[in-house]
């Protein structure tokens, strides 16, 4: 009797949690795996905490990537660059950004050989420049040339994946790449650093990257998505209260580094290539509140740079602020 009731009492445990692991929602989340603070809350697994999913977490390499796995309805959540952002709002995916990751300054720079005679801007002219096509670098990439007055018929632009800008560089193919962490260090052994996107910033091309989410999706799980951006902001703050502590031994550190594959000790000088806006100050229209402008102008330049076809008149219901709102109070 008595095993006959532990039996009992275990199958209901069982079934107990079999069903509550399938409540548990799974949701494929993308991300470009770069070394920022939201890589230690992921492995703590504090995102599954706040939202109850099951997160399967997916990485891209590229924005062009990202836009054919949300295009597809694959992945609900991702990380997306401000260029391809308004390339995939052009196309009409449906797509809202809802928080900024974090804004680009040195961490993509164009890295120029230093054999390869390029000392200013216009010393590329001729030169065989590498760079993830439709990425927020290619963007960068092709303000620069357009402040300095170089056409991009006086260079050849190579578009790479950053795996294959790394093998170029070795087999010395090509005399530049417009690149982020970590090929960015694996290339600047002998190379220079001519140009960040903190400087293409000043000169009116800014960029980002932001967290998108599907509009159904959202809508039907504005709260688990309002906790995702509460966590996320939550895990820049833990870096923005204290940056210096930041160090190579630090825990946090070696936690990003063992979750993306960076090397330990160059982490805290790659957090300083980012810029981490608080969630509350997103909402100003410096950011959100005027990323939609934003996201037009950027749209206009990738089309007199041919490489959209067309861009739309207001870009505003491709930015949901309500999320942001809603994890802030």
């Amino acid at each position: 009797m008595r095993k006959t009731l532990m039996k009992a009492l275990l199958g209901a445990a069982v079934l107990a949690l079999s069903a509550g692991s399938a409540l548990a929602e799974k949701i494929v989340i993308g991300q470009f795996g770069n070394p920022t603070p939201m890589q230690v809350a992921k492995s703590e697994g504090k995102f599954e905490k706040a939202t109850g999913w099951e997160i399967e977490w997916r990485t891209f390499a590229s924005g062009a990537d990202v836009i054919a796995a949300m295009a597809s309805g694959d992945v609900k959540i991702a990380e997306l660059g401000s260029s391809p952002l308004s390339i995939a709002a052009s196309q009409g995916v449906d797509l809202q950004l809802f928080m900024l990751a974090q804004v680009i300054g040195t961490a993509e720079s164009l890295i120029v050989r230093n054999d390869a005679g390029i000392a200013k801007l216009e010393d590329l002219k001729g030169k065989k420049i590498a760079v993830p096509l439709g990425s927020t670098a290619h963007f960068s990439l092709m303000g620069a040339l357009a402040h300095a007055g170089i056409a991009e018929g006086d260079v050849t632009i190579v578009g790479m994946p950053p795996d294959q800008i790394a093998a170029a560089w070795e087999q010395k193919s090509i005399d530049a790449a417009f690149i982020w962490q970590p090929v960015q260090s694996q290339i600047l052994k002998d190379g220079t650093l001519l140009v960040g996107a903190n400087q293409t910033a000043e000169w009116g091309y800014p960029t980002f990257d932001g967290w998108v989410v599907n509009k159904e999706f959202v809508a039907e799980n504005a709260g688990a998505v309002a906790a995702f951006a509460k966590t996320m902001d939550e895990a820049n703050a833990a870096y923005l209260a204290d940056p210096a502590a930041w160090t190579a031994d630090s825990e946090p550190v070696k936690t990003i580094a063992a979750a993306t594959g960076a090397d330990v000790s160059q982490v805290p000088d790659i957090l300083k290539g980012f810029a981490f806006i608080p969630l509350k100050d997103q909402l100003s229209p410096t950011w959100l509140g005027g990323v939609a402008e934003k996201m037009k102008t950027t749209s206009d330049f990738l089309v007199k740079a041919g490489r959209i076809d067309a861009a739309a008149d207001d870009y505003s219901a491709f930015v949901n602020t309500d999320i942001a709102t809603e994890a802030t109070k």
